[in-house]
């Protein structure tokens, strides 16, 4: 059973926060003293008055005398070394092909082109001091290093995969999450890209995009995990007991019983929203994972031991876990418009996701989707789902969320570069940050904050410890630039610069420890 945005409504009661007067229009945006600002086609990056922004870190920077920060820039998640410092985890999601090996169609790949692609692909480790207020990286720092496309991970399976208990490199990080015992979790995403996948079951080869697999010869199957990372050593493993699909983030909570649950979202038009319960509170290594059926409100274990048609289908759990897609599938996983970051709401225990669109079911503009697990345990089996917020009259295609220390809620928008400024999304124009209070009387309402650069998404939202900072990436400023002589972009340096990937922090009056 699948969904479009208006079946979806009507499925639901046709009851949503963002119909009627709460979907107000960008020029109408303010909460108290607070007023939004209005959509912009802008090269710049734009804030609502009374907010700043410093940059802290773009593309190339060097973080170390050996190391350099990565490209386009994704997900960040800091964690504390003391009051004023801290480890900022950074995603690098894939390889900028305007500014790094400047690939593009009909050029021959070549070996040299790949190596450096491998390179600037992963996430970065990031030692950050505040001085007076702003950020600052500490070059050379022993906290600072790479993980990246070349990074020898070990594979935490039952056995081995592709006769392998190590898979090199990380790639594809968009989302993730951070544990309870504060350890980063970074998600592997479109990982078919790079060295291709095979069809299920007949094991055929489908071609990579960026033909990495031309000059290395790597198992699919090593890549589209959750992958742990400690941030004060960079040590990683995959976790595979949380499957493989277009893992958009990772997001842990504790259950009632003293485990932990980590949803996830599989970025992709119809796929589905899961699960992992692991087995003991302090470690994702074993566990069992769910897959989502939202109509009837259930979570439906892909256990191998459990289910008779994947006993039928499968070899075993780690063939399951290899192929989610196709076992949800099989146990009846309500298809979803792109489900990708995913977050749990502080004072309620709600978990919230953003759909952030299905071209061609004709939801252009997606929404927020809110599933409310029963008793307020997340080691329920049942659940309501409702939507939260429905995408076309003050925003479009949410992507990205984070709730701040008061409990309210931040989100970014990921409107596609070449759908960017054309219909239906021209009246929002560039992409966009914004905030929903989540009490009060201004409860739902959706204020634009922050307007991204020519052709960039704004993502990675995250707060500092004191929650007076908000770091935020800018990813892929000019991505349309058909070439270095004919930029559709120049931020952040300006002038007649390259276009940089950079993460941002930002400071304003919503941002108080």
């Amino acid at each position: 059973m699948s969904f479009n945005r208006r079946e979806f409504v009507k499925f639901l009661g046709g009851s949503t926060l963002a119909l009627g007067p709460l979907s107000l229009t960008s020029c109408q945006q303010k909460t108290g003293a607070l007023k939004g600002i209005d959509f912009s086609s802008k090269d710049e990056f734009i804030l609502a008055e009374g907010f700043e922004y410093d940059l802290l870190i773009s593309f190339q920077d060097k973080i170390s005398d050996k190391d350099t920060f990565g490209s386009n820039n994704d997900y960040t998640c800091p964690v504390a070394i003391n009051d004023s410092e801290v480890i900022l985890w950074v995603n690098h999601e894939y390889p900028d092909l305007l500014v790094g090996s400047q690939w593009s169609e009909g050029i021959e790949r070549t070996k040299e082109m790949i190596d450096q692609e491998r390179y600037t692909v992963g996430g970065s480790l990031l030692h950050l001091k505040k001085e007076q207020k702003i950020w600052k990286l500490v070059f050379n720092s022993p906290y600072n290093r790479r993980l990246n496309g070349n990074t020898e991970i070990p594979l935490i399976s039952e056995r081995p995969i592709e006769g392998k208990k190590t898979a090199i490199g990380t790639f594809a990080n968009c989302a993730g999450g951070i544990t309870p015992w504060k350890t980063i979790l970074t998600c592997e995403e479109n990982f078919h890209n790079y060295y291709g996948d095979r069809t299920f079951p007949e094991g055929k080869k489908v071609e990579s995009i960026l033909e990495w697999d031309k000059f290395y010869d790597y198992p699919p199957e090593h890549y589209g995990w959750v992958v742990e990372v400690n941030p004060m050593s960079g040590a990683a493993k995959k976790l595979t007991a949380l499957g493989r699909f277009s893992h958009e983030c990772a997001t842990c909570i504790p259950t009632k019983d003293g485990r932990v649950a980590v949803y996830s979202g599989d970025d992709k038009n119809d796929e589905f929203l899961y699960k992992f319960l692991s087995d003991k509170g302090d470690s994702l290594e074993k566990g069992e994972l769910f897959v989502a059926n939202i109509a009837e409100g259930q979570w439906i274990s892909l256990s191998w031991e459990k289910q008779d048609i994947l006993k039928k289908t499968f070899k075993d759990q780690t063939d399951v876990l290899i192929h989610c897609r196709e076992a949800g599938r099989l146990l009846g996983a309500t298809p979803l418009d792109r489900p990708e970051d995913i977050e749990i709401n502080p004072a309620t225990g709600d978990v919230f996701v953003c759909l952030t669109n299905n071209k061609k079911r004709g939801n252009m503009h997606g929404s927020i989707l809110k599933i409310s697990e029963s008793g307020s345990d997340h080691s329920s089996m049942s659940f309501k789902a409702s939507d939260f917020l429905v995408g076309g009259e003050s925003f479009s295609c949410p992507d990205n969320m984070a709730f701040d220390k008061a409990g309210n809620l931040w989100f970014a928008t990921d409107i596609s570069g070449g759908s960017m400024n054309k219909p239906p999304y021209s009246k929002f124009k560039n992409n966009g940050l914004f905030y929903v209070e989540m009490k009060g009387a201004n409860a739902g309402e959706v204020i634009q904050i922050a307007s991204a650069p020519k052709d960039a998404e704004l993502t990675g939202l995250s707060f500092s410890p004191d929650g007076e900072t908000m770091f935020l990436s800018v990813q892929h400023p000019g991505e349309k630039s058909k070439n270095l002589k004919s930029l559709t972009s120049h931020w952040p340096r300006g002038g007649e610069s390259i276009p940089l990937s950079s993460v941002i922090q930002i400071r304003g009056p919503l941002l108080k420890g």
